[in-house]
């Protein structure tokens, strides 16, 4: 990398972090009304930003919640065009005792800065334009054409941004993704997330007699709903944690041999996952690591049970009613409706007689993946190491993120997750803060990989 760039990013350090406190100090908190015009705000300081940096055609563009900011540089002639997603809203700040300093008054301490989304996302999104800006302000131009999109609606599930990006499919065309929202392993320890898994879900309503009645009086005449849920959903796994759903597996894809003894490599043991979690033992899936039962399998799960006397003490009834909310992590080729078909057939099939079933969707999303040997990925692989020094990790997420998907299914491109953040950075709790160690290099490493992926991608 041109040494133009480091001593450009060295001298403008100080002023560099004094902008993102700025940044930082702005309530952009999408989740609560009374906070819209901060959040209005920060979109428009985010706008500001991307002009400084040398972004052109930057705009604003309101949508029917939050608004989102666009810029763009387009000279590099027969280059790659990257898409740089991120989000400027946060999350609320309660329990606001907790923090040990103004969650938007930002402090650096520790080598580290404590603001409410200086890890996410404020952080890794304010580097993305330094970044940019440090190369055009030494060089003249980028090695790659780049284009930002960055909305103020993350927090919330991003509910406006889909319509944004169907109806603006032609300016936000690119030859590849690349989001910094995601996390290392830990510290010193670069990672690359190439899939995460979707989501759905449903609440099953169990109804039997109009009222609670005695059990006394109606015990051994009446199924009781909450005997009726129970066996229900006893049905879902069997003794070797498999999920006993007919076709809830028909789609999965099989890991790679390549992936297999990529995940082997991880300095990652079992014992951690107990040390963390504090369960005597860990269960799941027979047949499989736990990496694998976590990142590249799916699950069902029962996140939750009501029904009847909840009180202290004993109330001797037959309740009325019972629910359980379950949900699914689902992983490459399920489609979420079709699972959500299958579960609601089994549901149907396995509910006793003598009580009534209703259920009740929650929100979906589609799983994600870009092959992990795809060149845009070995790129950013090869960016982290030239400056970490040591070899990057390929993982896949257990979780979900819905706007990935939607980027994945609209626009239908490689996905990059660059996460420059640590597990341990507190983000949506108090005391959010972000590794200065981690915001020096992955400037470098941001810088590093447009050059590698001008070379891969030309």
């Amino acid at each position: 990398m041109d040494s133009r760039i480091i001593s450009y990013l060295t001298k403008n350090r100080e002023d560099h972090l004094h902008e993102l406190c700025q940044f930082l100090s702005i309530e952009s908190i999408s989740a609560l009304p009374d906070y819209k015009q901060k959040v209005k705000e920060t979109a428009e300081w985010t706008a500001e930003a991307l002009k400084k940096s040398g972004m052109e055609n930057v705009k604003v563009y309101e949508t029917e919640g939050h608004p989102v900011v666009y810029g763009d540089y387009l000279h590099a002639v027969g280059k790659p065009t990257v898409l740089v997603y991120g989000h400027y809203d946060v999350q609320p700040v309660d329990p606001l005792h907790l923090w040990e300093s103004p969650p938007f008054s930002p402090e650096i301490r520790d080598g580290k800065i404590f603001a409410r989304g200086a890890s996410d996302d404020k952080g890794p999104v304010f580097m993305h334009i330094k970044a940019v800006e440090s190369i055009l302000k030494t060089t003249g131009t980028l090695p790659v054409n780049i284009k930002f999109c960055i909305e103020g609606e993350e927090e919330i599930g991003s509910p406006h941004l889909p319509l944004f990006v169907e109806e603006n499919k032609s300016l936000l065309s690119a030859d590849v993704i690349v989001i910094s929202d995601t996390t290392m392993l830990d510290k010193g320890k670069p990672t690359i997330c190439y899939g995460l898994r979707g989501l759905c879900g449903l609440q099953i309503n169990v109804k039997g007699p109009n009222g609670d009645l005695h059990s006394g009086l109606f015990g051994g005449a009446v199924q009781n709903p909450i005997t009726a849920l129970v066996h229900t959903i006893s049905t879902f796994h069997n003794e070797d944690g498999e999920i006993t759903v007919s076709g809830f597996y028909d789609k999965v894809a099989s890991l790679t041999e390549e992936e297999k003894q990529a995940y082997k490599a991880l300095p990652i043991q079992d014992r951690q996952f107990i040390d963390q979690t504090g369960v005597p033992a860990l269960v799941g899936e027979k047949g499989f690591s736990t990496l694998e039962r976590i990142w590249v399998r799916p699950t069902l799960d029962i996140n939750g049970i009501n029904g009847g006397f909840q009180g202290e003490g004993i109330k001797t009834v037959i309740p009325s009613e019972a629910s359980a909310k379950i949900t699914c992590r689902l992983v490459p080729n399920q489609d979420p409706d079709e699972i959500l078909s299958l579960l609601q057939a089994h549901i149907k099939k396995h509910t006793p007689a003598g009580v009534e079933v209703t259920m009740q969707l929650f929100d979906k999303g589609a799983p994600f993946l870009t092959p992990f040997d795809h060149p845009a990925i070995q790129a950013a692989g090869k960016a982290y190491e030239q400056v970490y020094q040591v070899p990057t990790s390929y993982t896949r997420g257990g979780g979900s993120a819905a706007i990935v998907a939607v980027f994945d299914e609209l626009l239908q491109l490689p996905i990059v997750l660059m996460g420059f953040g640590l597990p341990d950075e507190n983000f949506h709790a108090p005391n959010e803060h972000f590794h200065l160690e981690n915001y020096d290099k992955g400037l470098l490493t941001i810088c590093t990989y447009w050059y590698e992926l001008s070379s891969i991608l030309s």
